[in-house]
């Protein structure tokens, strides 16, 4: 089964699965969207209202936001994939609760194992948390970070949630230059394989 194949079967035993929470205020579940072969892989929070209403994820003002800052790097939303902690809009947009997270965790990692990203981008501190808890974004926000997920070491950069960049012209300025390093990083997340296969 190829990558695409296996993403439409994951999205249909989410929508099948009665057990997740928020289902009933939601209008929809929002899955992840992307290139399914995506060296990038952006996890964010929860759908808001606009995610709810097209069932897409960042498809609001962050999400507006999102999209030119992955340009600013080179690449466009189809290049990269951009994903949730959690799949149905909470209620009044608040933050997601610690077992709604965990209930959606087996899919989110399914996800992420389909995909093989060479690096994981966190956008804000409930996705952070999931590779690296424990720890403030604002010490860490923009930095490359190696986390052991799933018995293997993952490349993550924790980054502020756009959401937080359009309240704060400080943050906003930080995500910005954030994201720069994202070319860089990829570069090194890709060499230790280049290496071992030319050793072969």
């Amino acid at each position: 089964m190829d990558k695409k194949t296996q993403l439409l079967e994951l999205k249909k035993q989410m929508e099948e699965d009665k057990s997740l929470p928020l289902r009933e205020g939601a209008i929809q579940l929002v899955f992840g969207e992307g290139n399914s072969d995506a060296p990038i892989y952006f996890l964010g929070e929860a759908p808001g209202y606009w995610e709810d209403q097209k069932g897409r994820p960042f498809v609001g003002q962050a999400g507006k936001l999102l999209d030119e800052l992955i340009q600013s790097i080179g690449f466009i939303r189809e290049d990269v994939y951009i994903s949730n902690v959690v799949r149905f809009r909470p209620p009044e947009n608040r933050d997601p609760e610690p077992q709604e997270i965990a209930a959606f965790a087996p899919y989110v990692d399914k996800e992420i194992t389909i995909i093989n990203p060479k690096v994981i981008v966190t956008l804000g501190r409930f996705s952070m948390g999931k590779f690296l808890p424990g720890v403030k974004i604002s010490q860490v926000h923009g930095k490359i970070k190696t986390a052991y997920w799933k018995g293997k070491e993952v490349t993550v950069i924790p980054m502020y949630h756009p959401a937080a960049a359009l309240r704060a012209s400080a943050i906003m300025t930080q995500l910005k230059e954030d994201f720069k390093v994202i070319p860089q990083i990829l570069d090194k997340a890709s060499q230790p394989k280049a290496e071992q296969l030319s050793l072969v």
